[in-house]
């Protein structure tokens, strides 16, 4: 930065010195103002010049300093983001290799699942047969006590009848007063 400045000066004062070797003509008396006015106005130039580049030259140097470190910084980031989405991109890669296999895996275990449940509900379907045989068999022995208790009952009410009609058939007025004093005699 130094050198350029210091090549701009020369550049500057090299420009000068054909400035201010030039003369006025003799016919025209020129003033101070008007004589130097070109030499004047370049000095003017390169103190402007010269302050600039000095401003320039003090603050540039950390100004450059700090943007070509920020985009060092950046360009960091990007390249950190850039390796991120290229990992990204492989995992999704790799996974939609691995996607029939997933697929075919999913399917045998929903194929085992369903299976396993068919044999369940199948179990279970044997034990609730099973139960349902084996009240059925308790109704049926029950109802066959039932029904035969009634039968005994049915039976033994025919008999008492059919004893019942025997009895009246064969009883006389001679055989109930027999019965009657019978009956006193075992009363007293």
């Amino acid at each position: 930065m130094k050198r350029c400045f210091r090549a701009f000066l020369i550049l500057c004062f090299a420009a000068l010195v054909p400035a201010m070797a030039q003369e006025t003509p003799a016919s025209e008396p020129a003033s101070f103002g008007e004589k130097y006015e070109l030499p004047l106005k370049w000095i003017n130039f390169l103190i402007l010049a010269g302050g600039l580049g000095y401003l320039i030259g003090k603050h540039a140097g950390p100004f450059f300093e700090a943007r070509s470190g920020s985009i060092r910084k950046d360009m960091l980031e990007s390249q950190q983001q850039r390796k991120e989405a290229e990992a990204r991109a492989a995992d999704v890669d790799r996974r939609l290799a691995d996607l029939e296999k997933e697929i075919a895996a999913l399917a045998g275990q929903a194929k085992a699942e369903t299976q396993a449940e068919t044999e369940r509900m199948a179990r279970h379907t044997a034990d609730e047969i099973a139960k349902i045989q084996a009240h059925a068999e308790q109704e049926i022995a029950a109802a066959g006590k039932a029904a035969r208790t009634d039968l005994k009952r049915y039976a033994a009410q025919l008999a008492v009848g059919l004893a019942e009609q025997k009895i009246r058939a064969r009883m006389t007025s001679d055989t109930q007063d027999a019965l009657v004093r019978g009956f006193v005699r075992d009363l007293k």
